[in-house]
């Protein structure tokens, strides 16, 4: 069972402060091709400003995202993940809190996020090794073991 340490080590952490406005953590996420971006002041997390923020905060509202800091419309109710957690585990609690992204945090150090997308992929490799190891062990039966009669 892989761990959710195992997909954000050296993991580049960015982080926006709260006055950055929500056309500059657009940019952001839009460069690094990620769909959160985690808000801190110095070392601690206050916040996440995700896709979801800005479509129901900023624009279904008609704020302005040129003006509008992410302190305004980031979300401050944070679900976070434990880095010796499971990716099943993370997940369960994704689907549970209906969120796309877990804060990452080791020793209540933030070192990096996960996103659905990062578990569901780690899920999926599971099952095809599952599946792989369960075809082999089904069709490799040895022929002296197959022809026996309980």
């Amino acid at each position: 069972m892989k761990l959710v340490r195992d997909i954000v080590v050296g993991q580049d952490v960015i982080t926006v402060h709260q006055q950055t406005s929500v056309t500059d953590a657009a940019r952001v996420m839009a460069s690094r091709g990620i769909g959160a971006v985690p808000v801190a002041e110095g070392d601690r997390v206050v916040g996440i400003f995700t896709e979801r923020d800005a479509l129901n905060r900023v624009l279904a509202s008609s704020l302005d995202p040129a003006t509008t800091p992410i302190g305004d419309v980031m979300t401050t109710v944070l679900v976070v993940a434990n880095a010796r957690e499971t990716c099943a585990a993370c997940l369960d609690r994704m689907r549970d809190t209906r969120v796309r992204h877990l804060i990452v945090l080791d020793d209540e150090r933030m070192v990096g996020v996960v996103s659905m997308r990062d578990l569901l992929a780690v899920d999926l490799d599971e099952k095809v090794d599952t599946i792989t190891f369960l075809n082999a062990y089904v069709h490799d039966v040895p022929p002296d073991l197959a022809n026996r009669r309980p």
